[in-house]
């Protein structure tokens, strides 16, 4: 008993000593914690390299771009080809995806050496080979008949510029075919299959042996978004947000980036970490000065630094007796099959005995304790240094997600990772301790990079079909010059229906006389009160006007108006507008002022005296009774007498759009159009009398307010009408009435969203195919929405969270298409709002006889002043539609407040005028 404990004692001295020792002779080769941070940091300063377009000519992280813009979603199914040439065996794929979403992948597959000839020969014969051995492929598999797509993993630096191309930069590992570097390597493999007249292949994707790593992984673990390959050659690929990525146009969504981080510290950025090994190694390889990172981490090199620290060791008379054999002398005798072998868990030091004993060597127990730590610091520094760089990427993840914590997933490939005993458990704890911030999953990736490509291939092929599905709905809201020069005309056409007695009663742009014949000359003066109903707030406002000096001072004060009382009688309604304004007098201390008074109205109405308005109809979600086809004004003084309370001189019932010309016109003379895109949609404009046949008299002008809201009522917009805007008039208040507003205005286009959204969702083509209880919710994608979605400055991030407030869990290729379906819907708001403009001012052009017309708008509501591309598209259609128009655009600042004062101020002086006369 004592003589075992003793032996045990013995060798466990033994091996103390050994290690030891070569931990002595290896130090450099030993890296901290400080330093393996330090890495890290080093790593992710040369990834913000690579990644901008003018430092990264320069930087030795190349971050390629590889036009692989999503993961699997489950949905994808079908045939598809893959081929994987990169390493030592070349190999034929055919995969089938199984239907709809079982995730259920089923393999054929066949190998194909690849011999030394054709690897370092002429391109030219390498892709006929690899031609040839598919044609063979697909012969044994009967597969000649079908018309199949084909993804090529190809595991060498390309730089991409779609999918399908890739420009071969540099030849790594023992590949050397001459006349490849610089050119597109998918054109070489399709003009080498043109010589097979049996072969319908289509290449549809370019794949890193990585990213196929990373997407044969994100199959099946939907958190997959990194890819590692630790095999013959070392790389890493990652989901990067495309605002980052300064290579590739545009800002929406995500690509993955294949690192080539094997190049990492080409520019001496790891110099002081290199040893005397590596710089030996390196200056022996195919590629000096090449693939530094790599060479010190991957498969291809990690046998050959061993062999080299034996021998330095063995020659300083540290191991062997200081003998050394002609075998350990020959480059490549010890590969990284026997690191692996060495140091297995109980029968490593046997394998390690015998290993050396097959190279000529003589080696003690002690010598064989020291190779095997020999063989533990390298693979541990590879393993330590892979960490270092994969948690730099994580990083960059958390902080592209703006995450306290990120939970993600790593595809992991690579026989090194595969075969070594130790090397996975050592890699997950060290990334694990370099970011505790990141809750890492490993996952081996089952068929490597071969089924990643047939993978990418897949979701390739159904992004296509889905791409092709959304763009038909899009087009539908995508109007044609030729379409827009209509809706123009035919507003023309309508405008002047309204105007003429004969044809009014038919018109949908009813046309009405405000009886507003002048604008503010700058005389007008004094104290007066304006009233605001035209949405769900009421406003009452006192406004001063000093004259001389243009100078306006408003109070005001916001009321609520309930959904009771919108919808109840008419007589609820004007007692509630009463008692507002008595409220807001108390607070002024004005009670018993008899001040003059401006009523904006916003809704339509035909008036026979600047203040009388006969109610036509509600809209904008009214509905109070007994007020249609009466006079507001008078519903008014009703409401007041039963108040009893006080006395007001109502002067004027205005529009809001009235009230917005004045506005503006009170500050530029050249205004002569007002125009409203907010919740609702509307017009007016200054006529020559003489056009107006529904009021007696020819000289001068009045405004009208042409109430366009009803253009295409009587069906001369169904041709560009969609299914949605159908959807959206059915379900509103008033179907078949306002059909122009309701593809136009602000509280019609966020439904207009969510009906695209719904169907798109039940084509399986949103959301997973899920359609959300919010998302079934009338009125629950907001206008502001549209606005907020489709700002420049918001990411798809915030684009998400706004999508999770209304309850839908979006991806982020989910976010573009939506980001996609508001563009479109305002875009063609904003067109069509253009047309009907481009109408109004060849109208005014033409009936004053001007070869060019300079006019100004102005302009209110919260869609043209909140979203940010409404105006723009707006005012660039207008130019387009009415060349010989200079037209403003100028923002009217409370057109419905202080427009109603100017309004009732110019009355009161034309009253005072006529009086004087």
């Amino acid at each position: 008993m004592f003589a075992v404990h003793l032996m045990a004692f013995y060798f466990t001295k033994l091996k103390e000593d050994q290690i030891k020792k070569v931990d002595r002779f290896l130090y450099h080769m030993r890296l901290s914690d400080e330093t393996l941070l330090d890495i890290m940091a080093r790593f992710q300063a040369e990834m913000q390299k690579g990644l901008g377009k003018d430092t990264n000519p320069t930087a030795s992280v190349k971050m390629l771009p590889t036009f692989v813009r999503a993961i699997p979603d489950g949905s994808e199914n079908g045939e598809f080809l893959s081929l994987d040439l990169g390493g030592s065996k070349f190999r034929v794929l055919k995969v089938q995806v199984s239907e709809e979403g079982k995730r259920n992948v089923q393999m054929e597959s066949q190998f194909y050496p690849t011999p030394n000839e054709i690897i370092r020969g002429n391109g030219t014969e390498l892709f006929e080979y690899v031609a040839d051995c598919l044609a063979d492929f697909m012969r044994t598999k009967e597969l000649m008949q079908k018309k199949l797509p084909l993804g090529l993993t190809f595991s060498f630096p390309c730089k991409q510029t779609k999918l399908e191309e890739g420009v071969l930069l540099s030849w790594t590992k023992k590949f050397k075919a001459r006349g490849v570097q610089g050119t597109d390597v998918v054109s070489s493999l399709t003009n080498a299959m043109r010589k097979h007249k049996d072969l319908d292949v289509d290449i549809l994707a370019l794949v890193n042996d990585t990213v196929g790593t990373m997407m044969t992984c994100a199959y099946d673990d939907p958190y997959c978004e990194v890819g590692v390959i630790i095999g013959t050659g070392t790389n890493a690929c990652y989901m990067e947000d495309m605002s980052n990525i300064e290579l590739v146009e545009g800002d929406e969504g995500r690509m993955c980036i294949n690192t080539e981080w094997g190049a990492f510290g080409d520019d001496g950025a790891l110099e002081d970490i290199r040893t005397e090994f590596d710089r030996e190694l390196d200056l022996g390889s195919l590629n000096p000065g090449k693939q530094l990172f790599e060479k010190m981490i991957s498969g291809l090199y990690l046998g050959e630094l061993v062999r080299l620290i034996l021998l330095k060791m063995a020659k300083a008379g540290l191991l062997f007796g200081g003998e050394k054999s002609s075998a350990l002398h020959i480059k490549g005798k010890i590969e990284t099959r026997h690191v692996a072998a060495m140091e297995k868990y109980k029968e490593g030091l046997a394998n390690t005995r015998e290993i050396l004993t097959d190279l000529g060597l003589e080696a003690s127990e002690a010598d064989c304790v020291a190779v095997q730590h020999v063989c533990t610091v390298v693979s541990f520094r590879s393993a330590n240094l892979c960490a270092a760089a994969l948690a730099a990427i994580l990083t960059r993840l958390r902080e592209n997600k703006k995450l306290v914590r990120l939970r993600t997933t790593v595809g992991m490939d690579g026989t090194l990772y595969k075969i070594h005993p130790q090397y996975p458990k050592r890699l997950h704890k060290v990334v694990r301790k370099l970011v505790p911030n990141c809750d890492v999953r490993f996952l081996l990736s089952e068929s490597g990079s071969t089924k990643g490509a047939a993978m990418v291939t897949a979701v390739a092929s159904r992004v296509q079909a889905q791409r092709k599905q959304i763009d038909k709905v899009l087009a539908l809201f995508r109007l044609t010059r030729e379409q827009l020069v209509g809706v123009r005309d035919k507003m023309r056409v309508e405008l002047e229906y309204g105007l003429k007695r004969d044809t009014h009663p038919l018109a949908t742009v009813k046309m009405l006389p405000t009886y507003v014949c002048g604008m503010p000359d700058g005389t007008e003066k004094g104290k007066f009160l304006a009233l605001d109903l035209g949405g769900t707030n009421f406003r009452v406002l006192l406004v001063k006007i000093r004259s001389g000096r243009r100078s306006v001072r408003m109070y005001n004060k916001i009321f609520a108006i309930p959904l009771e009382i919108m919808q109840g009688t008419g007589e609820e309604l004007f007692d509630h507008i009463v008692q507002c304004i008595a409220d807001f007098l108390d607070y002024m201390g004005l009670k018993g002022a008899q001040l003059p008074l401006g009523f904006t109205f916003s809704f339509p109405c035909r008036q026979a005296s600047i203040d009388k308005g006969t109610l036509i109809e509600w809209t904008k979600g009214f509905k109070a009774t007994d007020c249609e086809g009466e006079d507001v004004v008078d519903m008014l003084r009703e409401a007041i007498k039963r108040r009893n309370e006080f006395d007001l001189d109502i002067v004027a019932v205005v529009n809001d759009t009235v009230g917005t010309m004045m506005t503006c016109g009170y500050e530029d003379r050249n205004c002569e159009v007002g125009l409203i895109a907010g919740t609702g949609s509307n017009m007016c404009y200054m006529e020559e009398m003489r056009n107006i046949e529904l009021v007696e008299g020819d000289e001068g002008k009045m405004c009208i307010n042409t109430e366009w809201g009803g253009f295409g009522d009587n069906g001369c917009l169904d041709d560009i009408r969609t299914q949605y805007d159908k959807e959206v008039d059915e379900g509103s208040l008033n179907p078949g009435k306002q059909r122009y507003e309701k593809m136009t205005s602000g509280m019609y286009l966020g439904e207009i969203v969510r009906q695209i959204l719904i169907d798109l969702t039940k084509q399986g083509l949103l959301f997973r195919g899920q359609i959300s209880e919010r998302l079934r919710t009338r009125g629950i994608f907001e206008t502001k929405f549209l606005s907020q979605i489709e700002s420049d400055r918001l990411a798809l991030l915030q684009v998400r969270r706004i999508l999770q407030q209304l309850g839908l869990d979006s991806t982020c290729e989910d976010s573009i298409v939506v980001k996609e379906v508001c563009g479109a819907v305002s875009r063609r708001a904003a067109e069509l709002y253009g047309a009907g403009l481009a109408a109004i001012v060849e109208k005014r052009r033409e009936d004053q006889g001007f070869e060019h017309l300079k006019i100004t708008v102005g302009v209110d509501g919260t869609l043209y002043k909140l979203h940010p591309h409404f105006s723009r598209i707006l005012q660039e259609t207008v130019k387009e539609l009415a060349p010989r128009c200079d037209v403003t655009f100028m923002l009217s600042e409370d057109g419905s407040g202080k427009g109603a004062a100017l309004i009732t101020a110019v009355a009161k002086r034309l009253q005072q005028a006529r009086r004087e006369k």
